[in-house]
């Protein structure tokens, strides 16, 4: 089916992430169910833009909101984009098609005294899944790395002496990251006990029964914790993601060494998660630019 072709392009070539690929799967797979539910539809190589242009309007009338609806459309176009480069057809359908507006999320991260708060709440412990919890939330708030890329980390990946551990981004890309003190201490405590289970996994983090841990185990494990310190609605990793680059902003961290932080191609990409840091971007600007002394 060539939307596993499409699928498979997406994994090998561009190396998307399994939470990706799926969704990119869904979002296809999802039309092509609406055009099968069309009477003298076309199919999904033959479409056309009006066509497309109906499945937008089913989709809003049927309550999704323009965020997700542009989400959907996005994953279209790269499957036609896929179906062009692989001369199947010769024009994307979706080549005039313009998103549709959407209003900035502002997305509250965790504090800092929050964050204080919770780490105080640690006591020392020798409960593995206490141990591990701690190492969970650690390891995301002081390096900043994604859900994925916790779950994904090896082994081998974790430098005690340089300090530092090896972080395999989206796409296969490489970066390395310093370890605070705390962090450093808290996963020599893990060590000893993660280096004396039986397991076959390479997996740095696992679970008690000697598992590698999987998203919903990393989600509810923030949720639970963040919730005793913290009334905010959102509780998830990309949360704490958030609050470490907020809060490196906020102490004067420049943005293109976040930027290098969180494995972000571009700037536009770290813009997101430091929009509250804003203000003090623009103060630290007024007072270093030459033009303003």
């Amino acid at each position: 089916m060539i939307i596993n072709h499409f699928i498979t392009y997406l994994k090998v070539e561009k190396g998307y992430s399994p939470h990706t690929l799926k969704a990119y799967k869904n979002d296809v797979k999802g039309f092509h169910q609406y055009l099968e539910s069309m009477d003298n539809s076309s199919d999904l190589i033959a479409v056309n833009y009006h066509e497309i242009r109906n499945w937008i309007v089913d989709l809003l009338a049927n309550g999704v909101d323009n965020r997700s609806v542009n989400r959907k459309v996005s994953a279209l176009k790269s499957f036609y984009k896929f179906l062009q480069k692989s001369d199947i057809i010769s024009k994307n359908p979706l080549e005039i098609h313009r998103s549709l507006k959407t209003q900035k999320k502002i997305i509250l991260p965790f504090s800092q005294k929050e964050m204080v708060q919770l780490k105080e709440l640690f006591p020392p412990t020798e409960d593995y899944d206490d141990i591990l919890a701690y190492i969970i939330i650690e390891i995301l708030y002081t390096t900043g790395i994604r859900r994925s890329e916790l779950i994904n980390m090896k082994l081998i990946d974790v430098n005690i002496e340089g300090k530092q551990i090896k972080v395999l981004g989206k796409r296969n890309k490489e970066r390395f990251i310093p370890l605070l003190t705390s962090t450093l201490e808290l996963l020599k405590k893990y060590l000893v006990i993660r280096l004396e289970m039986t397991t076959h996994f390479p997996n740095l983090l696992l679970t008690k029964k000697g598992n590698p841990l999987y998203e919903s185990f990393v989600y509810k494990v923030v949720k639970q914790y963040m919730t005793l310190v913290s009334s905010k609605e959102r509780k998830s990793p990309h949360i704490l993601r958030h609050a470490f680059a907020t809060h490196l902003l906020d102490e004067g961290s420049d943005l293109n060494t976040v930027k290098e932080l969180l494995g972000h191609s571009s700037l536009a990409s770290t813009q997101v998660y430091t929009h509250s840091s804003l203000e003090r971007l623009k103060e630290v600007y007024r007072k270093a630019h030459p033009r303003n002394k």
